[in-house]
Parts: C-alpha cells; sequence; structure tokens
C-alpha cells in the first residue's frame, strides 16, 4: 500500500516513520510512505502557495494551484487507483471501520491544510473524501496525516505482526478492550485478577469478555449502537450501565 502526503512541512515525517511498528512496515516494504513538499509545485519565483482571502479577513488561505497540480501529478504517476483525502475538522471522524476501509485501497494521497485552510474549490471537485481526528482545530493537516497512516497500516496484512493482536484491540469490534496486567504478581500492594493467574483459558477468555462489556458500559456506553451483542452479553453490558450510573467503576480488582 502506498501513501503520499502534501504538505508545506515535509521535514515533520521522517522521525516518526522511521519508528517502530510503520517504522518496521514500512521498511519490510508493506507499506510505502512519499512526502512531498507543496511548495515544489508552487507559483512564481517565491514558489508562492498562499494568498489572502477573497472577501477579506484574517490570515492566508492555501492556493488551488500547488494543490491540484501535486495530485493530477501523482494520480498519473503508475496505473494503481488512488484515492484523495484531505485532513480536515469538517470532515467525518477517523474510525476503525474507516480504516479498515482505507487499508484495502492501493493507493491513498493525503492532503495537509495549514493556514486558515485550503481554497474550498480543492475539497468540492478534487477531494474524494475528507477526515478529522477529532471536534477541535490543529495548526495544521500534518499531525492527522500521521494519525491516519498509523491507524490504517495497522489494518494492512503483515505490518502488526501478530493479527491476533489487531482483532484484539479496543474498537475492533466496536467495544473497548479489556484491562491488561504483567509482572509483578503484586506491585504496591495491588495484585491483578486471580483468574488470570488460573491457566484455565476457558475462564480467562469468559472473564475478559465480561471485562470489556463493563469497562465499555462504563467509560463509552454510547458505542453500545455499534456493537454486536448476544442476548446475554447485553444484559451484561446493561446491568454495567445501570450500576455505573454516577460512578466510575474500577476494573481492576483481584487479591
Amino acid at each position: 500500500m502506498r501513501f503520499d502526503v502534501l504538505t508545506l512541512f515535509p521535514g515533520l515525517f521522517p522521525p516518526y516513520l522511521d519508528q517502530g511498528v510503520l517504522g518496521r512496515g514500512i521498511r519490510d516494504g508493506l507499506v510505502s510512505v512519499e512526502i512531498h513538499d507543496i511548495r515544489d509545485e508552487g507559483e512564481g519565483k517565491h514558489r508562492t502557495v498562499d494568498d489572502v482571502p477573497f472577501g477579506g479577513g484574517a490570515g492566508m488561505v492555501m492556493k488551488p494551484g500547488p494543490i491540484v497540480r501535486w495530485i493530477r501529478r501523482l494520480e498519473t504517476d503508475g496505473a494503481r487507483h488512488t484515492r484523495v483525502v484531505l485532513l480536515s475538522p469538517q470532515g467525518p471522524r477517523l474510525t476503525n471501520e474507516t480504516a479498515m476501509r482505507l487499508a484495502g485501497e492501493d493507493r491513498i494521497i493525503l492532503v495537509c491544510g495549514r493556514y486558515e485552510g485550503i481554497d474550498d474549490r480543492v475539497r468540492e471537485h478534487f477531494v474524494d473524501e475528507e477526515v478529522s481526528i477529532g471536534d477541535y482545530v490543529l495548526t495544521g493537516g500534518e499531525l492527522p496525516a500521521l494519525v491516519l497512516l498509523d491507524v490504517v497500516s495497522r489494518f494492512v496484512p503483515g505490518v502488526v505482526g501478530n493479527d491476533e493482536s489487531v482483532r484484539s484491540d479496543s474498537l475492533y469490534d466496536g467495544l473497548l478492550k479489556y484491562p491488561q496486567y504483567t509482572q509483578p504478581r503484586d506491585f504496591e500492594g495491588i495484585g491483578v485478577p486471580d483468574v488470570l493467574l488460573s491457566g484455565d483459558h476457558g475462564r480467562i477468555a469468559a472473564w475478559r469478555r465480561e471485562a470489556t462489556l463493563r469497562r465499555t458500559a462504563s467509560l463509552r456506553p454510547d458505542l453500545l449502537d455499534r456493537a454486536k451483542l448476544t442476548e446475554s452479553e447485553r444484559a451484561i453490558f446493561d446491568a454495567s450501565v445501570h450500576r455505573n450510573a454516577g460512578t466510575h467503576e474500577h476494573l481492576g480488582g483481584g487479591a
């Protein structure tokens, strides 16, 4: 899978892309990320990429020409289908479902805005979709682009070495992940749930599923609308919501 990122600040990307799971996926050839400086398609001898907004107002607006020239240049660079995504606070919020869908694309162009935004003709006529990472405004689209890169790449086969790790992540099935514990068994007098030390995989699986339901009910009950639950699981979820009303449940416990 290939990503092409259009940005005015290409130096922001390499430190993150060189590290961790995503860095390994790039080195293994499972994901390709190319960073492109929008100023390379800027206008005039000063490679201008912005101008004052029509109608007046504060700040500068990114011109459509440099971005559209880059999009056209990249779309003709190879035969693979390309999807153009604008990182914008106006777009739908990024979800696991969106990430899984985008992971099925051959190639994605990520457009990072700056200043007061991008000339709206780019959004309306040259972009396939907009994506937001939250209901707030950042100074630019670079951080959202990195978030999207990371989230989508996790669903590319082989990037995360253990596919089970992806399937057990929070929100993969619409719910939060169960609590996790490791050594030492006793930390400053705080233990871990006894069932996790039992060696009984059936009981452990049942405990984790119930803990998943209880945690989601406690912290994100709004996720119920998206979750696929059995009748018995829904009863556990509803009971936990009722029990947690006005309280904050702690899911640790254990001896």
